[in-house]
């Protein structure tokens, strides 16, 4: 019998990706989400597989699940500003009942708990690059609070399950995800980006441009996230993202220039909170997982902006216009 894995979240772009490549290794896969920001095109490709299945179903119902699970992966939450900004109480509740009900069906199975929590918990940070042992700079009541005091919660209630109940728990910090599948809708930086520039509008830009992030691209970070479920009684809470530090102008730039676009820059006002810099120290990824980022932040642009140009009309993300061969 295959190894049996829960991935909440499972239609979702990081979870989409687990469940394909969970299914690669030989698991059987259960894709628990109820759709507010995941899309079942995200999986339909995984559909005519036996050993797949999705449920359309909160992951705060999911001990209502049938049959045992070996692995249980946390990956339901909106996780762009603008959809935990639309969906608040969600949000708060992916990071309370849906972390709690999860916890439950990995306690009753004696399952591998994994949770995806974010470089988000380092709010604002004072320190450079973040380590996991930060406590972080983070608004309990501004507006971004109810994504990141939600993790926050989401961290704690999950080392309480491990101390109390011996709960097999591992805790990941993702930094700054990107690959296909993104929603060209949710907000973030390279969606928004890649599908200006290949309407050949302007690109937003949010500030001056100076704020920094780190790309990680979803195969590195997929492999990261399953390295770490591989090494049972290992807790976390571990940074997986790429340390190499990029402007978002030098991002907006990079994208222009891969994509051959015509776009401009559009300088627009810089969101409440906007954290200034994101930078991973991952050594302990290094040494606990043997894991580091292997695909150049180009070459992954490179590689999403292929796949936007091959789904663009069907994502939404190209108009008919710039869609249609010149």
């Amino acid at each position: 019998m295959p190894l049996r894995a829960l991935v909440a979240g499972g239609a979702g772009f990081v979870g989409s990706h687990l469940s394909e490549e969970l299914l690669e290794r030989g698991y059987e896969v259960v894709a628990l989400d109820n759709l507010i920001t995941g899309f079942t095109d995200n999986v339909s490709h995984l559909v005519g597989n036996p050993n797949f299945s999705h449920v359309n179903g909160d992951a705060e119902d999911a001990m209502t699940l049938p049959g045992h699970f070996d692995l249980v992966m946390h990956f339901a939450s909106p996780a762009s500003p603008p959809r935990y900004l639309a969906h608040p109480i969600e949000t708060l509740h992916a990071g309370s009942n849906a972390t709690e009900a999860l916890l439950n069906v990995a306690q009753r199975d004696g399952a591998r708990f994994i949770m995806a929590s974010t470089s988000e918990v380092y709010g604002d940070p004072s320190v450079h690059p973040q380590t996991e042992e930060y406590w972080g700079n983070v608004s309990s009541t501004g507006p971004r609070s109810v994504y990141d005091e939600a993790k926050r919660y989401a961290e704690a209630l999950t080392f309480a399950y491990h101390r109390t109940f011996g709960v097999d728990t591992g805790i990941v910090r993702l930094f700054n995800t990107y690959g296909p599948r993104m929603d060209p809708d949710d907000g973030r930086a390279v969606p928004a980006f890649v599908k200006a520039a290949l309407n050949n509008v302007p690109i937003p830009l949010h500030g001056d441009g100076s704020q920094t992030r780190s790309l990680c691209y979803i195969d590195d970070q997929v492999r990261g996230i399953l390295a770490l479920a591989a090494a049972r009684g290992e807790t976390g809470p571990i940074n997986i993202g790429n340390p190499h530090e990029q402007s978002l102008l030098e991002i907006a730039e990079a994208v222009i220039r891969l994509t051959g676009s015509t776009s401009n820059i559009e300088l627009h006002p810089r969101p409440v909170d906007d954290p200034e810099r994101r930078q991973p120290d991952i050594t302990k990824a290094r040494a606990i997982l043997s894991w580091s980022p292997e695909v150049e932040v180009e070459e992954g642009l490179a590689r999403t902006i292929a796949w936007f140009r091959e789904h663009g009309t069907f994502k939404g993300l190209l108009t008919e216009t710039a869609a249609t061969p010149a």
